[in-house]
């Protein structure tokens, strides 16, 4: 199957960023190439390290990408290891760090990834295909307490008690494999009633299990940290998110970054010294408009939050 994936708030995207022709830039996720080529189209002089732990993107894109030369890098790494790839390219520091949270569409097609609920395929659900924890071994291994606290908190399934302790029943039957077997389980799980209206059943669970298995929201905070560290004075990180728990923590460790004191509202003087060390560019994200929507329906819950180094 060919990569392909629609890249969302394109524009946007770019021009947060604010390219500079002879600067270095980072997409701490490459996928299909789209972001990364419409940033190196923008730099004659500059450069450009993209970042992907799937072998599938990072080879697609890197074919996508060719005609760019020397201009571009790219990086098999998870990218809350940016600091490393940085230092690995040998680079002072960047211009420009764009993070798209979204899963590809690639990887929710492809039925082998394990990724969808809509497709017959194995239980994997791996980004980098190289790692160990699959969706199997989640659903296979773990408590009941466990897989109930992964689909209520990551997948904010109101059903999740009932989902888990079907999944424990099912599984002492026979181990759970594929995606069709565990979408069966959770449509058996959720009363009928409340199947009728929302979202596919299996949505919110499905999106707990691959969140959990790529630890998505455990790497967050601490790649954008390390992110701002690498970002020279004026450079600019934007953020692409996909639900909430996701923009939410983005939105707070944005905010943390931007604030400069905290003593106690009652201290006459700042005794903390602490510095403020970004600026948040959006007070509000950044939402797609109508007409992407039209054409890239995947793009409906997309959020982009940008700040910049102080």
């Amino acid at each position: 199957m060919a990569f392909e994936h629609v890249s969302v708030l394109l524009e946007a995207c770019i021009d947060a960023l604010e390219i500079r022709e002879n600067g270095d830039y980072v997409d701490c996720t490459l996928g299909g190439g789209g972001h990364s080529e419409a940033i190196l189209e923008k730099l004659p002089e500059g450069r450009l390290a993209g970042i992907d732990q799937d072998r599938d993107a990072l080879a697609a894109a890197t074919s996508r990408l060719k005609r760019f030369g020397d201009h571009f890098y790219p990086v098999h790494s998870n990218f809350v290891h940016i600091k490393n790839v940085i230092e690995d390219l040998g680079w002072p520091g960047v211009d420009g760090i764009l993070i798209d949270l979204g899963v590809s569409s690639y990887q929710l097609d492809e039925a082998e990834r394990g990724f969808s609920y809509m497709n017959e395929g194995l239980l994997d659900m791996r980004m980098d295909q190289t790692q160990s924890l699959t969706a199997e071994e989640v659903i296979n291994t773990y408590s009941e307490k466990s897989l109930y606290e992964v689909i209520r908190d990551y997948g904010e399934e109101k059903w999740a008690s009932r989902i888990a302790k079907f999944i424990v029943e099912a599984r002492r039957q026979a181990p759970i494999k594929k995606t069709s077997e565990l979408v069966s389980i959770i449509k058996a799980a959720i009363p009928s009633k409340a199947r009728q209206d929302g979202p596919h059943p299996a949505k919110r669970t499905f999106q707990a299990i691959r969140i959990e298995v790529n630890d998505e929201l455990g790497i967050i905070e601490k790649t954008i940290r390390d992110g701002v560290e690498t970002l020279k004075p004026g450079g600019r990180m934007a953020i692409l998110t996909f639900h909430s728990l996701e923009d939410r923590i983005v939105k707070q460790t944005f905010k943390d970054l931007s604030t400069a004191c905290i003593c106690p509202p009652e201290f006459p003087v700042c005794v903390c010294n602490r510095k403020a060390i970004v600026k948040t560019i959006t007070r509000k994200p950044i939402l797609p408009s109508e007409e992407e929507l039209e054409y890239n329906p995947r793009a409906r819950s997309a959020k982009l939050r940008i700040a910049e180094k102080l």
